[in-house]
């Protein structure tokens, strides 16, 4: 038995250290891929600092990696995590949304935040959660941005 054991063991650590030649490609666009975004729906120093340092890692093309990201499989955990994040939200692909998609992908955000999915315990428990004050002004800031366009899809459709 101690023989399978030692076996099992060698076999997980030549795995552990084959694993980290497999390097998922980094997230770093550049926060100029946030500026069509933050001039659209124009947050203020606060909240675009709230933005930057809780949701742009994942939901925009620039991640700022923590150290843990160079070593797998946390490293293709992150890549996974990023990749799914800006599926449901990239805010540098904000030029390539509709109107309408703007407005719901805002009131997705309002509804994530509202409801603590947002932003996620994974990521809060490293990187802190949004304190109540920030969680408001979020809030705030989501649904002015909201406004314009329901503004703007109420005047297209009359």
């Amino acid at each position: 038995m101690n023989k399978v054991i030692k076996i099992v063991l060698v076999l997980a650590l030549v795995a552990l250290v084959a694993i980290q030649f497999i390097r998922p490609e980094k997230n770093n666009g550049g926060y100029e891929s946030v500026a069509l975004f933050e001039a659209e729906t124009k947050p203020s120093v606060k909240v675009a600092s709230i933005l930057k340092e809780s949701c742009y890692d994942c939901h925009s093309d620039q991640t700022q990696y923590p150290w843990y990201a160079e070593i797998a499989p946390a490293s293709l955990w992150l890549a996974d995590h990023i990749e799914e994040g800006k599926e449901h939200f990239n805010v540098s692909a904000w030029k390539n949304y509709t109107v309408k998609k703007k407005e719901h992908k805002l009131e997705e955000l309002v509804e994530m935040v509202e409801n603590g999915e947002m932003p996620l315990e994974s990521y809060a428990i490293i990187h802190g959660n949004l304190s109540e004050e920030d969680r408001k002004l979020l809030l705030q800031w989501a649904g002015v941005a909201r406004l314009q366009y329901k503004h703007q899809l109420e005047v297209s459709s009359n």
